[in-house]
C-alpha cells in the first residue's frame, strides 16, 4: 500500500472514530446546551422582573398580600411570586414538579428571594422540560451535519496535502530509480522540495547510485580489458600446440595431453568471448537497426542447431505467424539469444524429448515461449538461473559455465523484452519472451 493511501486512511479512519464518539456525545451535550441556554433565559426573566419591581414597586404584581401566578396557555412557562418569613433565603436553578390545574408537569424553575418595601418575597420562574428537549433532536441533526460536512472537508484537504507533500517523494523514486537504466544514469537533478528529510534522501539516494555506478563501470572495464587481454595468450597457446602435433616424433601419449590442453583452452576461449560479448552489449556498442520475420529468425536457429537435435532424437516444433517482423533490432545479438535458449532445452532435455516453440500477439505484445520436457529446475534454484557463473545442481553432467543465460538476460535488456521462467522438477520449463510494440510490425496477412 502507498504511503499516501496509508495517510489518507488512517485519517478517514480517526476522524470516523471522531464522529462516533461525537454522535454518542451528542444527546448529552445538546442537552447540556439547552439547559444552560434555559437557564441564562430564566435568569435575564428574573432580572427585568426585578427591575420593573425595583421601578414601579412591589404593588405591579402583589396587592394586599395576594399571591401572583401567570401561565402560559400551553402551561409551557410560569411565573409565579409569593411573600414568605423574612429569614426565608433561596436562589437555585433546578428540575421539580408542579401541580398546575390538576395536572403534574416536570419545570426548570429557578426560585429566588428578595427583598421590596421591607417584606420577603419568593419568585419563581418555571419552564417545562418537554419544551426544552423539544429543541434537541432538530440540534442534534444540525450538529450531525455540520460535523459530517466538515469532516469531509478536511478528509478532501488531507488528500489534496498529503499529495502536496508526498510529491517531492514520488518524484525522487521515479527520477532517480525507476526512471533511470540500471545500472546507466543520468546526471543529478535535484528534486526542489521545502521537507529537509526529503532533501536528504535525494542527495542521499544520489550518492549511492554514484557509486553503484563506478562500481559497475569497473567491473565492466575489468571483464572487457580482461577478456581482451586474454585472447591473445590463449590463440598464441592454441597456435603453440597445433604446431606441436605436426611434428613426427611426438608419441601418442603426448598427443592425448596435448589434446586435453587444447579441449581446455577452447573452453578458456568459449568464456573469454562470452565475456567479451556480454561486456559489449552492457556498454551499447551495438547498433539496433535490422528487421527480421520472426519465424526467419527461428528457422536460421534451427538450422544451426538441428544436428545436437537428431544426435538426442528431439522432435522440434515452431508454431510463429508469418506477418510478424521484428524492427529495430540486432540481428546477432536474438540469434545467440533464441540459440542459447534452444541450446539450454536441448542439453538439459530427456532423449527422445520435446521442444515447442510458438508465437502469439496479446495487448500489442508479441510473445514467444520455448517449452522443452527436460528435468526442469527447481523452485529453489530459478531466481538465480540468470546469475554469472552460477552453477546450478541440474548442471553438474553437463559442460556449463553458467554464462548461457546470462547472456540471454543482457540480450533481453538490451532489447528492453521481458523474460518469464516457469519450470517444474522432471517435467520441463517454460521461457517466455515477451517482446514491446516498438519492436514489432505486422505485414498484412
Amino acid at each position: 500500500m502507498k504511503l499516501k493511501t496509508k495517510l489518507t486512511l488512517f485519517n478517514t479512519i480517526s476522524k470516523l472514530v471522531i464522529v462516533i464518539l461525537f454522535v454518542l456525545l451528542l444527546p448529552a451535550i445538546i442537552q447540556n446546551i439547552n439547559k444552560n441556554y434555559t437557564d441564562n433565559r430564566l435568569v435575564k426573566q428574573k432580572d427585568k422582573l426585578l427591575q420593573i419591581v425595583h421601578e414601579q414597586g412591589i404593588q405591579t404584581y402583589i396587592e394586599d398580600g395576594q399571591s401572583y401566578g401567570s401561565y402560559l396557555p400551553l402551561k409551557e412557562e410560569y411565573i409565579s411570586l409569593d411573600e414568605v418569613a423574612p429569614d426565608y433565603f433561596l436562589d437555585t436553578i433546578q428540575d421539580e414538579k408542579r401541580l398546575v390545574e390538576k395536572d403534574t408537569i416536570d419545570y426548570r424553575i429557578l426560585s429566588h428571594t428578595f427583598k421590596a418595601g421591607n417584606k420577603n418575597y419568593l419568585l419563581e420562574i418555571g419552564k417545562s422540560t418537554e419544551t426544552i428537549g423539544e429543541t434537541t433532536g432538530p440540534l442534534q441533526n444540525i450538529a450531525f451535519k455540520t460535523l459530517l460536512g466538515m469532516i469531509l472537508l478536511t478528509i478532501l484537504a488531507d488528500i489534496i496535502y498529503a499529495n502536496y507533500i508526498l510529491r517531492p517523494l514520488s518524484l525522487i523514486i521515479k527520477t532517480k530509480l525507476v526512471g533511470n537504466k540500471f545500472p546507466s544514469f543520468t546526471t543529478y537533478k535535484e528534486v526542489k522540495t521545502t521537507t529537509s528529510d526529503f532533501q536528504h534522501l535525494d542527495i542521499s539516494i544520489h550518492q549511492m547510485v554514484e557509486t553503484i555506478e563506478r562500481a559497475f563501470q569497473k567491473e565492466r572495464e575489468f571483464i572487457s580489458n580482461a577478456s581482451h587481454e586474454l585472447m591473445t595468450p590463449i590463440s598464441i597457446l592454441q597456435s603453440k600446440i597445433e604446431n606441436m602435433f605436426e611434428q613426427e616424433d611426438i608419441q601418442d601419449e603426448v598427443k592425448v595431453r596435448l589434446l586435453e590442453m587444447q579441449k581446455i583452452l577452447n573452453r578458456l576461449k568459449s568464456i573469454t568471448k562470452t565475456l567479451l560479448l556480454i561486456s559489449q552489449i552492457e556498454n551499447d556498442q551495438f547498433l539496433k537497426e535490422d528487421e527480421i520475420p520472426s519465424h526467419m529468425l527461428l528457422q536460421d536457429v534451427y538450422d544451426e542447431i538441428s544436428v545436437r537435435l537428431q544426435e538426442k532424437n528431439i522432435s522440434y516444433s515452431v508454431n510463429m505467424p508469418q506477418n510478424v517482423v521484428l524492427i529495430n533490432v540486432n540481428k546477432f545479438l536474438l540469434f545467440n539469444l533464441f540459440f542459447n535458449l534452444v541450446n539450454n532445452a536441448i542439453k538439459y532435455n530427456k532423449p527422445d524429448g520435446n521442444i515447442a516453440i510458438a508465437g502469439h500477439m496479446h495487448q500489442q505484445k508479441f510473445t514467444i515461449s520455448i517449452a522443452d520436457t527436460g528435468i526442469g529446475i527447481s523452485e529453489d534454484e530459478l531466481p538465480f538461473i540468470f546469475n554469472r557463473f552460477k552453477k546450478l545442481k541440474r548442471s553438474l553432467l553437463h559442460d556449463s559455465f553458467g554464462l548461457g543465460l546470462p547472456i540471454v538476460r543482457s540480450i533481453a535488456i538490451f532489447h528492453n523484452i521481458e523474460i518469464k521462467v516457469t519450470s517444474q522438477k522432471g517435467e520441463g520449463s517454460v521461457f517466455n519472451l515477451i517482446i514491446p510494440a516498438k519492436l514489432i510490425k505486422e505485414l498484412p496477412t
